[in-house]
């Protein structure tokens, strides 16, 4: 797994989960999109960050991480890893 590469964890059923990828996509940025229901290891990276509890959608990139970013909080991670101009 690569730490240098935007990874978004959530579900298919979670509206937030949709809005963030549908945004990302919007916009061009690549990410591997993880369903931490179907991908017991990209669940247990997320209960990895959170003290053993699942939380999504997170959004990850190296080792930081976001849970449930808003739109303006999401872009200016982006920014900070130059992801966005």
């Amino acid at each position: 797994m690569s730490n240098d590469k935007l990874h978004l964890y959530g579900a298919d059923w979670c509206l937030k989960s949709a809005n963030l990828r549908n945004y990302l996509q919007s916009i061009w940025v690549e990410f591997d999109d993880f369903n931490v229901e179907e991908d017991s290891e990209a669940a247990e990276r997320v209960k990895a960050l959170y003290d053993g509890t699942l939380k999504f959608p997170t959004i990850t990139f190296g080792s930081e991480h976001l849970k449930n970013p808003k739109i303006g909080e999401l872009d200016a991670f982006l920014k900070k890893h130059n992801l966005l101009d």
